[in-house]
């Protein structure tokens, strides 16, 4: 299995507030040696859950921040010259899978289609990574775990996952808290009191109100606990609301004043 990457263990518990039944579906899918797909809006808690449940299972976790350039050199690895001498360095995925890392491409849609396709034998059955400039094909042991994330209420038609990529993940949908649940998260990670977080949620809820008015994406559960840092830090908070929330989402300026009186309105 190789050397296990210590620096990518979690240590101490992540907070996370469970939504359903995403941390049983996980574990299982885990057991299974099965890859997973979180699907959901931008800010919803993806990442976090990911860390969670790295945390829970005891497995150092490697996250790739996909983007449009990311090839599948960046992903696997390639030959580099170190003093005076070519040497082979591994790629992320290549680390996860000699150590039995979870994987996490955070965003995988924005990586080049001809980048994903390097994934697909890890996700079945086969559970390979083949490295064609070394010759060699790596298998993943039993501790290894895929696992991707998007957002498929915000990705164009020239940027949605392929059937052929998406039909190799136990698949689980992440959408924002209901509201108690979301003012709890806000309580607890910046450690203001009920009433502000409670005017935060209404406002989100206002802004997500106004997805496809104006608006591509609502106020997210992330921006929410920005806004409530500042704001515990003593900044007004129709300017905390502002600066976290209305500049993060739009920049209309028809639309931003807009937003900035619905949370005038309540604060």
């Amino acid at each position: 299995m190789g050397v296990k990457p210590e620096e990518y263990f979690i240590e101490s518990e992540p907070y996370y507030e469970p939504v359903g039944n995403e941390i049983t579906v996980f574990e299982a899918a885990y057991k299974n040696r099965l890859p997973v797909l979180l699907k959901g809006p931008t800010g919803c808690g993806k990442t976090r859950f990911m860390e969670h449940m790295a945390w829970r299972l005891k497995r150092p976790l490697i996250t790739v921040s996909c983007h449009d350039d990311l090839t599948a050199s960046d992903l696997v690895g390639r030959y580099l010259v170190a003093g005076g001498e070519t040497v082979w360095v591994d790629g992320p995925l290549a680390r996860s899978v000699r150590s039995g890392a979870i994987c996490y491409l955070d965003e995988v849609v924005e990586a080049r289609k001809d980048t994903t396709v390097v994934i697909h034998p890890l996700g079945d059955d086969r559970r390979v990574l083949p490295m064609e400039k070394r010759g060699e094909l790596l298998e993943a042991g039993p501790e290894f775990c895929l696992a991707m994330s998007y957002n498929p209420g915000y990705q164009s038609v020239l940027k949605d996952l392929k059937q052929s990529t998406r039909q190799r993940f136990v698949a689980l949908e992440f959408d924002y808290p209901n509201a108690d649940l979301e003012r709890r998260i806000i309580v607890n990670e910046a450690g203001i009191d009920e009433d502000i977080a409670a005017k935060l949620v209404k406002f989100a809820q206002m802004t997500r109100n106004l997805k496809g008015q104006g608006l591509d994406e609502g106020a997210s559960t992330r921006l929410l606990v920005h806004a409530a840092k500042l704001i515990g830090s003593g900044v007004d908070p129709v300017t905390a609301c502002s600066a976290c929330i209305a500049q993060a989402i739009t920049d209309d300026a028809e639309m931003l004043q807009a937003v900035n009186e619905l949370s005038a309105s309540l604060f």
